[in-house]
């Protein structure tokens, strides 16, 4: 992708970007992130509210027409396809596991967990490194077709290493690149280069 249409798409992956945000999503640097905001808000392709960027109904239109140019050969690639694939099997597993993450069953009923029973976040925490483990090889396979996607490869074991450490927060909290941000964005990404919908659970 060009460089403009790569921004644009980091703006599409998080929906209400900061300049940092494209840049970690995108790895390109910061100065030339923000000359493109400039002139894709001044062409009204991108919209600025509060120092966060989204896109114009103008601006998704040109995305989704790039991403046809851009990923059409990923689209027809019978490993990347593979790959992809083999990421969403793992993807539903990491829902329930999340799941029981953010709840808990006590006396029958299950209920909001607020995570002052640590063995049963230990456990879930496992599971989660279980599930990394079954993950890593995949999105090996898959960078090897798009570099871009490794710096997600990289944020994941960031976030399960602190997670493992004993800081909870980076198990699911949406407010820093926690895992489960981060694998959201990666699926997120990946469902633009596939040309995919998200699927609702």
């Amino acid at each position: 992708m060009q460089d403009l249409q790569l921004v644009m798409h980091g703006i599409a992956v998080k929906k209400y970007a900061t300049v940092d945000d494209i840049c970690s999503i995108t790895g390109l640097e910061s100065t030339t992130v923000q000359q493109l905001l400039s002139q894709a808000v001044a062409k009204g392709r991108v919209s600025e509210v509060n120092d966060k960027y989204l896109l114009t109904p103008t601006g998704q239109i040109m995305l989704k027409s790039a991403y046809s140019k851009a990923y059409g050969s990923l689209r027809r690639d019978e490993e990347f396809v593979a790959a992809y694939e083999d990421f969403e099997r793992i993807n539903n597993d990491l829902k329930q596991v999340i799941t029981e993450w953010q709840t808990i069953e006590i006396g029958g009923q299950t209920v909001a967990n607020d995570h002052s029973d640590k063995d049963y976040d230990s456990a879930i925490i496992d599971r989660i490194s279980d599930i990394h483990e079954r993950v890593d090889g995949v999105l090996e396979r898959l960078g090897r077709q798009e570099s871009r996607l490794n710096r997600y490869r990289e944020k994941l074991l960031s976030a399960l290493e602190k997670a493992e450490d004993g800081d909870i927060s980076w198990v699911s909290d949406a407010t820093i690149e926690s895992y489960h941000t981060v694998w959201f964005e990666l699926h997120e990404d990946l469902l633009r280069i596939m040309g995919r919908e998200r699927e609702e659970s």
